[in-house]
């Protein structure tokens, strides 16, 4: 049992890296946390609402949760229901829609009949039914080599890959190790053990992880306007270049916009999400009513455009472009955090990483254990200990 005095703790952002830690800190250690947020509403990227039709719209494009971690799940089913749902995407390439990620049924929605049924049997006999396969193995291996598979992967590689990463990073500089095909038939996008969405909304989730009677909420208000006197502890889940005040340079981010539409008619299109690579000046269509079980004769799409985020406007960091030169430069900021003794930061955007839902969360609870492992060392600091830790 701690016998110190309560410990005071600001926390920078309400999406869920703050909220878990801020409800971890409220709750295991019955410390005092006020948890801040420039938006006026809490849930970050991930805030919904439901319309005059009763669909759950998400404001920055489709949010699914999924994960493998048991913990993680248990964690969040404590404070919300979920609705089971399987996230499938298609992409419109050469005119033709096409299920993503690519696997053997992808072949057969984009080239004739026989041609995709010559390419499944060498995909089979080569690497084998359920494997996924890296372009840039198929492309670079001589002892793999095919001429067809060599067409396949290229074809594969310059329709989406290659198309897409230029519209959503500017740049046709994709990682040719991050593409694969799959030899199998599963449509899904995410193979996780749990996936779901909460059935009030993630906005309302995060509303029941932060309701304790230890946390105070300020939306509505930015962290240069906080006294931060009195605080024992700091945890900023804001971008940490702005945090240094671009001492070292602006991390780049993408951006994006949502133009919504109410359209008449039950569905737009057949899965939640439609990417489009190559036609078209938007990135993706979303489509929020797949994501519910509301029946009614209206359906929301919202178009997503990619942009350039700048600093001191109204545009969103989404998207961390992680080249060569922003590492260097988050690196810089890396070491430059670690003279703070109790200023801690995590998220997506203080760590510039594009974290998922669940790999959030998972930082947020190891930052939390952190500190009940030091709060347990600081306890039991007597100025005995401290002679036999510093001999």
């Amino acid at each position: 049992m701690f016998t110190s005095k309560k410990k005071k703790n600001l926390v920078v952002g309400c999406g869920f890296s703050g909220a878990v830690l801020a409800e971890r800190l409220a709750n295991i250690l019955n410390e005092d946390v006020l948890i801040i947020d420039k938006n006026p509403a809490p849930g970050g990227l991930s805030f919904d609402y439901t319309d005059k039709n009763n669909i759950n719209i998400h404001k920055f494009g489709s949010h699914i949760f999924h994960t493998n971690y048991d913990y993680i799940w248990k964690y969040l089913c404590k404070f919300s229901n979920f609705i089971p749902y399987i996230h499938k995407e298609n992409a419109l390439i050469d005119g033709n829609k096409t299920n993503i990620p690519f696997n053997l049924n992808s072949l057969y929605s984009i080239f004739p009949k026989k041609l995709a049924s010559k390419f499944e049997n060498k995909l089979i006999k080569k690497y084998g039914f359920g494997e996924k396969i890296s372009i840039f193995d198929i492309k670079t291996k001589p002892f793999f080599w095919d001429r067809d598979l060599d067409f396949l992967a290229s074809y594969f590689y310059k329709k989406l890959f290659i198309c897409y990463a230029d519209k959503k990073w500017g740049s046709t500089g994709f990682d040719l190790s991050n593409a694969y095909i799959y030899t199998d038939k599963d449509n899904r996008i995410f193979k996780d053990k749990y996936q779901g969405i909460p059935d009030a909304g993630y906005t309302k989730l995060i509303e029941n992880i932060l309701n304790h009677k230890n946390i105070k909420i300020l939306l509505d208000i930015d962290f240069k306007n906080i006294d931060t006197n009195g605080f024992d502890r700091i945890f900023y889940t804001g971008s940490i270049d702005e945090f240094f005040n671009y001492k070292f340079g602006i991390l780049q981010y993408k951006s994006a916009k949502f133009e919504r539409t109410e359209i008449d008619r039950e569905f737009y299109q057949d899965t939640g999400v439609v990417k489009y690579p190559f036609n078209h000046d938007f990135l993706k269509i979303h489509e929020f009513k797949h994501y519910s079980n509301i029946k009614c004769n209206k359906t929301v799409i919202a178009k997503e455009y990619i942009e350039d985020f700048k600093p001191n406007t109204d545009t969103e960091r989404f998207y961390p472009v992680l080249s060569r030169r922003n590492l260097e430069i988050f690196n810089q900021y890396k070491i430059e955090a670690k003279k703070f003794k109790d200023i801690y930061f995590l998220g997506r955007l203080g760590d510039f990483k594009n974290y998922s839902m669940d790999k959030a969360i998972k930082r947020a609870l190891e930052v939390f254990e952190t500190i009940r492992f030091k709060n347990i060392i600081d306890e039991n600091l007597t100025p005995e200990n401290e002679q036999l830790i510093t001999r």
